[in-house]
Formats: C-alpha cells, sequence, structure tokens
C-alpha cells in the first residue's frame, strides 16, 4: 500500500521520555530501550509499516538533544540529514510526537533546550501537526499530575497550543499508543521549517533556524568556559603571589582542560557541516542499497512471474493436448460402438433375411406336401411321397 494510505510519523522529546517504548507499544517494534534517562537510541531509526484504521503507519524514532553518549551536534546533524534525505525524495511527516514525562517535578535547562530545538526543527507552520504527549503517569499520583498538567498547559507548552498543537496523556498501553496515533493519520502531510530551509531555500545546516539555536548554546558555554577560567586565572595569580605552588599546579591543570574545552566548541559550527554531510551520505549509501535490494527483489519477482507465466503456458498447453486426446477417444469409443451396432443389425438383418427363407421353404415345402397329397391321392403315391421324405429329411 502505497501513497496517501502510506504515512510517517516522528517521534522527539528528550532522553528517557518513553519514545522507543511508547513506539514499541503502537508498531510492535523491538527497539532497544535505556534505562532510567540513558538514551539508547544512537540513531535516527525508522519501524516497519503496521496497519491503523486503513493505514500504513510508520513510526521514526530519534535520539534527545541531551543524549548521554552523543553530543547536540551530532543530534542535529543526524536529524537534520534524515529529514532532508528523506524529503528530497518525496516523503513529508504526518505529524511530529513530543513526549514529556509528567513525572518531572521542574522544567530544567535540559527540557527547555529539548523543546526549543524541537520548535525550531518543526518551525510554526507545522504545529497543528503537533502532539504533546505526557508520559510516565503511573509514576505521579493522580492529583499532581492533573496539576502540573494544567500548569503545563498554561505556561511551558501554551505557546505552540495557541497555534495549534494539541496535548495528550498516553496511558502506557498499546491501546492509548493507537488512540493517540489517530489524531495525525488523516493529517495532510507538512514540511517542516528545518526540511524547507535545507533543501528549498539551499541552507547549510549552521544556518538553519536549528543550527542557529545550536550556535547561540554552544557560544553561551563558550562565554561561560571564558568566565571561569577568567577567575581561575585570578586564583592562580593569588596562588603565585602566596607561593602556593600545589593550587597553583592543580588551577594551572583546570585551566589547561577549560582551553580545550573552549577550542571543541569554536570548531563545533565546522563539525555540524561535516557530520550533516557524513550523516546524508550514510543515509544516502543505506538508501542506495535499499532500491537496489528493492530493484534486485523486483527482478526476482520478474523472474518468478515469468516463470509462473511459462508454467501457466504449458499447462494450457498440456490441458489442450489432453483434451484433444480425450476428443479422439472419445470420437473412438463412438466408432466403436457404431461399428458394433452396425455390426450388430446387419446380423439381425441377415438372421432375418434367413428366417424368411426358411419360413419361404417351409411354405413351398408345405404347398408340395399338399400337391403330392393330391396326387396320391389320385395316384396312389410312390414316388412323391418318396421325395417329400428325402426332402424332411435334408431341411430341420
Amino acid at each position: 500500500m502505497a501513497g496517501a494510505l502510506s504515512i510517517r510519523i516522528a517521534i522527539m522529546g528528550p532522553s528517557g521520555s518513553g519514545k522507543t517504548t511508547f513506539i514499541n507499544e503502537a508498531s510492535g517494534s523491538d527497539f532497544a530501550i535505556g534505562k532510567g534517562l540513558e538514551s539508547c537510541t544512537s540513531e535516527v531509526q525508522a519501524t516497519k509499516p503496521f496497519k491503523l484504521n486503513g493505514r500504513e503507519v510508520t513510526l521514526i524514532d530519534t535520539p534527545g538533544f541531551d543524549d548521554t553518549s552523543r553530543s547536540d551536534t551530532d543530534i542535529l546533524a543526524m536529524i537534520g540529514a534524515y529529514l532532508s534525505q528523506t524529503y528530497e525524495h518525496g516523503t513529508k511527516l504526518a505529524g511530529i510526537v513530543y513526549m514529556h514525562r509528567i513525572s518531572d517535578f521542574r522544567m530544567g535547562g535540559t527540557n527547555k533546550r529539548n523543546f526549543k530545538m524541537f520548535r525550531e526543527l518543526c518551525g510554526e507552520s507545522t504545529l497543528r501537526n503537533v502532539l504533546i504527549v505526557t508520559n510516565m503517569w503511573s509514576e505521579v499520583t493522580s492529583d499532581l499530575g492533573e496539576m502540573r498538567e494544567k500548569q503545563l498547559e498554561g505556561n511551558f507548552f501554551k505557546a505552540v497550543l495557541d497555534k495549534g498543537a494539541r496535548m495528550l496523556k498516553h496511558e502506557g498501553t498499546r491501546e492509548s499508543t493507537h488512540r493517540i496515533l489517530r489524531y495525525l493519520i488523516h493529517n495532510q502531510p507538512a514540511t517542516l521549517l528545518i526540511q524547507k530551509e535545507l533543501v528549498n531555500e539551499r541552507k547549510n545546516i549552521v544556518q538553519t533556524s536549528a543550527g542557529s539555536e545550536l550556535t547561540r548554546v554552544l557560544n553561551e558555554q563558550q562565554e561561560r568556559h571564558g568566565e571561569v577560567v577568567a577567575q581561575l586565572r585570578k586564583d592562580m595569580e593569588a596562588a603565585i603571589r602566596e607561593k602556593d605552588h600545589e593550587t597553583r599546579e592543580e588551577l594551572k591543570e583546570e585551566i589547561r582542560t577549560k582551553h580545550e574545552r573552549i577550542l571543541e566548541l569554536q570548531g563545533e559550527t565546522e563539525r555540524l557541516k561535516a557530520e550533516f554531510k557524513a550523516a546524508k551520505e550514510r543515509l544516502e549509501a543505506r538508501i542506495s542499497t535499499m532500491e537496489e535490494k528493492h530493484h534486485e527483489q523486483g527482478r526476482t519477482v520478474d523472474t518468478l512471474k515469468e516463470q509462473l507465466e511459462a508454467e501457466r503456458k504449458d499447462r494450457e498447453k498440456l490441458a489442450v493436448e489432453q483434451e484433444q486426446k480425450e476428443q479422439r477417444l472419445r470420437r473412438l469409443e463412438e466408432d466403436n460402438a457404431k461399428a458394433q451396432e452396425l455390426e450388430r443389425l446387419n446380423s439381425v438383418r441377415e438372421l432375418n433375411r434367413l428366417a424368411a427363407v426358411r419360413a419361404e421353404l417351409q411354405e413351398e415345402l408345405h404347398k408340395e406336401e399338399q400337391q403330392s397329397t393330391k396326387e396320391s391321392e389320385t395316384s396312389g403315391g410312390g414316388l412323391i411321397e418318396d421325395v417329400v421324405a428325402w426332402v424332411k429329411s435334408w431341411w430341420p
């Protein structure tokens, strides 16, 4: 099934928010799940299509921007490459589910950074295709969960809800995942902001809204590290004045470490470009491999079709030959039956003829007997009687 009946939905959110669990419950997949807040999703991965309300649904699992094994630079490059590559191949998302833990007692910096990046990826025009799904209700009381839900609706998520997004509750069951997905399966697929920027506007990943947001975060980190280095230098000058060699060496090592981190942050912009390019190349290679596999399967199917068609023609030919053979046999049987019937009729006619001849002879004999009797009566018999006796002995 393809075309309008085949849809894709992305699942996003912080690490440990239950994205992969939601996907496994909904699709019957067996993606690896992390423990606690540890991430186990290090690549963008898609489920096999599954049926839901007459549609074939594919769910896209994405790592969070607080991933425990990959940097935000890696995550943005990975997600940006996937979204742009699939968009170039004609695929849009029918919706996006953003997972949020209702068990989080406050909206910390990680949650805020994740949601900010999410908004920069989506843009404003696609928010009608966005669902904010609260998760992990079993970890809080009903009253506490409902109170937090109202706070989220009135504060943190208010801006996107006012622009068309919806907020739903996930109850941790397969039925609940399908109920949530039904809100999206009839949506008109939309182009995300990052897809428009990367593909339609030909921007590089750094120039996109999400790239600009990441650059802003990286610059803030550099500034903070710079402030820390400045303070460490003051502390080291004090240690030098006090001739505290041990403290001075410790501070010197800490300054060196901070400088290395600053240099890393300064190189993140270029690394983002490189990672994005590498991710796209990996995806393109995977797509090419899949297309070649698909073509090979197509060729195999074509070969099987040809074989089946040849077998069908052979069966039809054999069936025709068998029918012709049976027709010949039936004609032979009919001819044989006719011959036997003709022979029987001929035999009957011959018997009837012989019977008629016999009857005629008997009639003639009878007449001759009568004549002989009359002649005997007049001449005294003798010779005629002898002739009659001789004929009777010859004709039974």
